[in-house]
């Protein structure tokens, strides 16, 4: 019989093992009872997309696995488009991205705080390392936020874009259309109900605006949008939000620039939009969707190979802690440069905003972007041997998209064979919940009773 139980230590100098059995007692670790728990989700997904009422056509067993997958992980690659899915079906991936973006854990430990029933230490965990939280004081108030914040963002923004399409499509469709869009968007999930995402949006100012709200909301981290709503004039905010807000700024800046320098010209993307206002708009929404929203308003394909670079660099570093969206994470990014920056400037440790960086910190840092990066390029070795005709980049693409649970693509995603699929499946579920796990085992750390004399090594 299986049950949960605190991890057992049997002296401060016992090293934490994420299963650890006695007595006929199995506990597992928050990240992988995560990993279970989105496997179980993609697997209860795939039986009801399987369903023959989920599709106009039925769907094949394999592309329900990848799109209730793409779903809960809120990645938005699909090798199907999700106008070929019946409103039954549409639903269904909907609450998927629902249940993947602010999290299935969220929901369980909300609905047993209503119930007034304490959580269980091992759920509580499982919670605070899905929300990357550090404290179980406020976690309740934290959960609460997280679903308040969720409703009334998805509702406000499917107000918003209804004005839109509700004349344009009707009361039915336009208001399906304008939730769907607006949850898909908070959670940056990037499912559209149209094959070509918002490209039909393009120059539609008010769609463009409320989309990139929702998904620049939603990237934050709830953490930093609880700050927010708290903070008051003379109030500091603290140094993660800090964090969070300057490098989405900046990020925002980079990709902006960069796509009105190296698209401008460009006949397939900007170049082929017909006023400078549509152009300025395509220009920073693209440069702020590979953030893991995954929508695009220009045919992601066809942007230049540099741009593609710029890209998959942005899709990489991905949103805020504790935020719907995934890749190694703002804080991460920030982190590995004032590594960088103390050891160029000869500083004995790395500060950023008048504070001194733990070293717990740096190696949480360094740990999370070399396991994205290992996986990344694990995963596209092996798709080099599954997808021997595909183009370098577009693998590459295609890959980090999956990493960062992002969703742009440059269009080969249903083109590739089973086995790249499978690749694909693999990378979306670990690029979720990796960093999570990272960081859990990072916490779980404990003094070793042995000291090993100092050495050193040539670096560089």
């Amino acid at each position: 019989m299986m049950r949960f139980s605190r991890p057992i230590f049997r002296s401060r100098h016992h090293r934490f093992h994420p299963r650890h059995i006695d007595s006929g007692v199995i506990a597992i670790s928050p990240p992988v009872l995560l990993l279970l728990g989105f496997g179980a989700l993609s697997l209860f997904g795939t039986g009801l997309l399987w369903w023959p009422l989920a599709a106009h056509e039925p769907l094949s067993l394999w592309q329900a696995l990848f799109t209730a997958t793409s779903a809960i992980t809120v990645t938005g690659l699909s090798v199907i488009p999700t106008s070929e899915l019946t409103l039954w079906g549409q639903v269904v991936v909907l609450g998927l991205i629902q249940l993947g973006g602010i999290g299935f854990m969220t929901f369980a430990a909300l609905t047993l705080s209503l119930l007034g029933i304490r959580l269980p230490l091992y759920q509580r965990n499982l919670v605070k390392e899905s929300l990357n939280h550090t404290s179980f004081a406020e976690l309740k108030q934290l959960v609460q936020l997280v679903v308040r914040v969720s409703l009334v963002a998805e509702l406000t923004g499917a107000a918003f874009l209804a004005l839109v399409w509700v004349p344009e499509y009707g009361w039915g469709q336009g208001l399906w259309a304008s939730f769907f869009h607006a949850v898909s968007a908070f959670n940056n999930a990037g499912f559209s109900l149209w094959p070509d995402s918002l490209m039909r949006s393009v120059d539609q100012g008010l769609v463009n605006a409320v989309i990139i709200v929702l998904f620049v909301m939603g990237g934050l981290g709830f953490t930093v949008i609880g700050e927010l709503m708290e903070w008051r004039p003379g109030k500091s905010l603290s140094l993660n939000t800090r964090i969070v807000l300057r490098a989405t700024l900046w990020l925002a800046l980079l990709g902006f620039v960069a796509m009105l320098l190296l698209e401008w010209q460009n006949p397939r993307t900007l170049g082929s939009l017909p006023s400078i206002s549509a152009r300025l708009q395509a220009a920073l929404f693209q440069s702020l969707t590979p953030r893991t929203a995954g929508f695009n308003t220009l045919d992601t394909g066809q942007l230049s190979d540099p741009m593609s670079l710029v890209t998959m660099f942005l899709m990489f570093i991905g949103g805020g802690s504790g935020s719907t969206a995934s890749g190694i994470k703002l804080t991460t990014f920030v982190v590995l440069l004032m590594v960088a920056r103390a050891f160029l400037r000869g500083q004995a440790q790395p500060h950023l905003m008048g504070r001194a960086l733990a070293q717990d910190t740096v190696m949480k840092a360094v740990s999370v972007a070399l396991a994205g990066i290992a996986l990344i390029f694990t995963c596209l070795f092996v798709l080099t041997i599954t997808e021997p005709g595909k183009h370098f980049l577009d693998l590459a693409f295609e890959t980090v998209s999956a990493f960062a649970t992002v969703g742009l693509s440059r269009g080969i995603t249903g083109d590739l064979s089973h086995g790249g699929q499978l690749v694909l499946v693999v990378t979306m579920l670990l690029g979720r919940v990796g960093p999570l796990s990272i960081g859990y085992f990072l916490a779980a750390r404990r003094e070793q009773a042995i000291r090993y004399p100092r050495g050193s090594v040539p670096i560089g």
